[in-house]
């Protein structure tokens, strides 16, 4: 691009009006080079026009690029006289993509396989653009963030077009709805497919309590029980969602029965969850031998709710000591010295504390480096706060499948950000069976 002087004028007049023409210059000037038709949009700022346009021209070239590549590869057949078989054949159709840059307007190469037989013809198939593809994945996961986050289907044209310009289509209220049922039958299949050798060293279980206006029963409280995992690779995965009668025992049963008999024959080495007795009831009867682990966040929310609020700052701080005691015998005396300091004043409190002690202590029998994933429900309630949200701003009649499918599309979004467990590789020690004392591993030798 040519560059503009403006200097050389001592008149203030002659200088804004040389800069005015260097001005225009230079936009008609990028307009030929660059944009074109793209900057016609006058909604969209000439720098969203250059990102548009940039971003069209690179796929575009990728676009190409994949085709090349494609020739290439059957470049050896040939005909009787040397002539190639496989051979570009124009474009198909120009079609507009919506992305996050944007709507696009790409031209995708056509192939051509002149072989003589139809069985030995081979046939081009775009891995970057494939057939009928019409949004990017980066608005397939928008979509329903956007719904999730509170945005109600009739405000969807208004934020949409905030955030890719005016001539983003396709994007009505009746495709959110039509988008609803899609993961309504997407839900349905996950939570029906095959866990056959599957294996989960550690669970997370929680009861997520919403207010759900359904349609023919008023206002009441639903409960979604929730269960996550950690796999061998230590890679989290939500496991189950359903919807409960509270979170009783029956409940609880139910969702750990289906996924033994769907094939997660192990059991996990310890479960994590809050002081709810349905599921560690069930849990005693379909996986005995799990180990338990309260949650420490819930159970000092319930002592500091059995003590004055002057005196709460104070407790919660010797709490702290217990579980963030570097071993079980540091942590025992803590735990010793909290009920003998509240113990003569507040004996609910203590005896809401002192009740769970072995389950409360239970992480100091594996790795050191897992405790922080171990002492707390933090993998459920951080992923699932935003359920609560979307509660909370819509208005309009709901359903329980709704919940549940909203629960679901809320994980597989959030699942692509869950970062893996602390030093993974000690889960293969944990699998075997190992012994860990105070988060240190014994007979290492």
């Amino acid at each position: 691009m040519r560059g503009f002087t403006v200097r050389g004028s001592s008149c203030p007049s002659d200088r804004k009006h040389a800069r005015r023409r260097a001005r225009q210059e230079a936009i008609e000037l990028s307009r030929s080079e660059c944009l074109g038709q793209a900057v016609a949009d006058e909604s969209r700022s000439a720098l969203d026009g250059y990102v548009r346009e940039g971003a069209r021209q690179m796929l575009q070239r990728a676009l190409e690029c994949e085709v090349e590549a494609f020739l290439a590869d059957h470049a050896d057949r040939t005909d009787q006289r040397g002539r190639k078989h496989v051979v570009r054949n124009g474009y198909l159709p120009a079609r507009t993509i919506m992305t996050g840059a944007g709507p696009l307007e790409i031209e995708q190469p056509r192939v051509r396989d002149k072989a003589p037989r139809a069985d030995e013809r081979v046939v081009f198939t775009s891995a970057i653009l494939p057939p009928y593809l019409r949004k990017s994945r980066s608005i397939e996961e928008l979509i329903p963030w956007l719904y999730l986050k509170g945005v109600s289907t009739g405000d969807y044209a208004e934020a949409l077009q905030s955030l890719l310009g005016t001539d983003a289509k396709g994007l009505s209220p009746n495709v959110i709805v039509r988008l609803k049922e899609k993961w309504g039958q997407e839900y349905e299949e996950w939570s029906r497919r095959d866990l056959s050798g599957e294996e989960f060293v550690y669970v997370w279980a929680d009861g997520i309590h919403v207010n759900v206006r359904l349609e023919d029963e008023g206002n009441q409280k639903q409960c979604l029980l929730v269960l996550m995992g950690a796999t061998a690779e230590g890679r989290k995965e939500l496991i189950a969602v359903i919807d409960g009668v509270r979170e009783s025992k029956q409940s609880w049963q139910e969702l750990l029965l289906d996924l033994k008999q769907r094939g997660l024959s192990n059991p996990p080495k310890l479960a994590v969850g809050d002081g709810a007795l349905g599921f560690w009831a069930a849990l005693r009867e379909v996986y005995p031998t799990t180990k338990e682990q309260r949650c420490w966040v819930h159970k000092t929310a319930n002592v500091l709710n059995k003590m004055p609020k002057a005196l709460q700052a104070k407790a919660k701080s010797d709490l702290h000591q217990i579980w963030l005691a570097e071993t079980r015998k540091m942590a025992t005396k803590a735990f010793d010295h909290f009920l003998e300091k509240y113990g003569p004043k507040y004996e609910a409190a203590c005896s809401c504390l002192s009740k769970d002690r072995d389950v409360l202590l239970a992480f100091y029998d594996f790795p050191a480096e897992h405790w922080g994933h171990l002492r707390t429900t933090n993998p459920i309630e951080s992923t699932f706060s935003t359920i609560r949200l979307r509660h909370r701003r819509t208005k309009g009649s709901g359903s329980r499948k709704a919940s549940l499918t909203m629960m679901f599309k809320l994980a597989q979004s959030a699942s692509q950000r869950w970062r893996r467990l602390n030093a993974h590789h000690r889960i293969v020690l944990v699998l075997e069976g190992r012994i860990f004392t105070d988060g240190v591993l014994q007979n290492a030798a």
